[in-house]
C-alpha cells in the first residue's frame, strides 16, 4: 500500500476571510448602534490681550418668574409686576457692580410670555446685555 506523503507546503491554516467578515459585520454594528451627543457651539477665535490678570467673575442677578407672573430677585419677591417696580429693583442691585453684569432669568414653563418679555424690556433699557434664560434638560425616552 502506497502513502501520500503531505509535503510541508500542504500545512492547513486558518482562514482569514471568515474572521474579516465578522470583524466588519462587528463594525458596522457598532457604527449603527453608537449615540453621539451633539453640541451646537459656536466656533471662535478670541483676541489676545496683554493684560496678565483675569477679570474677576461677577455673580450674576437671578430673576425668577413663576407660573402666576411674580417676580423674585435673588430670593426676595418683589411688591407688585409692574415694569417700573421691576426697573427699580433691577436697577439697585446692579448699582456698585458695574456695567457687564449677568443676568440670569429662571420663569416657569407655565408663566405668561409677557412677564418674560417684560423682564426682558426691563433689562435691556438698563443696559443689562449679558442676559441668559435657565432651561433643564427634558428627561431622555427610553
Amino acid at each position: 500500500m502506497k502513502f501520500h506523503r503531505r509535503d510541508r507546503r500542504d500545512d492547513p491554516g486558518i482562514d482569514m476571510a471568515p474572521l474579516i467578515d465578522v470583524v466588519f459585520l462587528l463594525l458596522i454594528f457598532f457604527m449603527v448602534t453608537t449615540t453621539f451627543n451633539r453640541q451646537s457651539e459656536l466656533k471662535i477665535v478670541l483676541p489676545k490681550a496683554q493684560a496678565s490678570e483675569a477679570a474677576k467673575p461677577q455673580s450674576p442677578l437671578t430673576l425668577t418668574i413663576d407660573r402666576h407672573g411674580n417676580y423674585y430677585l435673588n430670593g426676595r419677591e418683589l411688591v407688585n409686576t409692574r415694569p417700573d417696580t421691576l426697573f427699580r429693583a433691577l436697577q439697585q442691585a446692579k448699582a456698585g457692580k458695574g456695567d457687564k453684569v449677568p443676568l440670569i432669568v429662571r420663569a416657569d414653563a407655565n408663566t405668561p410670555y409677557q412677564s418674560v418679555v417684560t423682564a426682558m424690556d426691563v433689562a435691556g433699557q438698563l443696559g443689562l446685555s449679558r442676559l441668559s434664560i435657565a432651561t433643564d434638560k427634558p428627561a431622555q425616552a427610553r
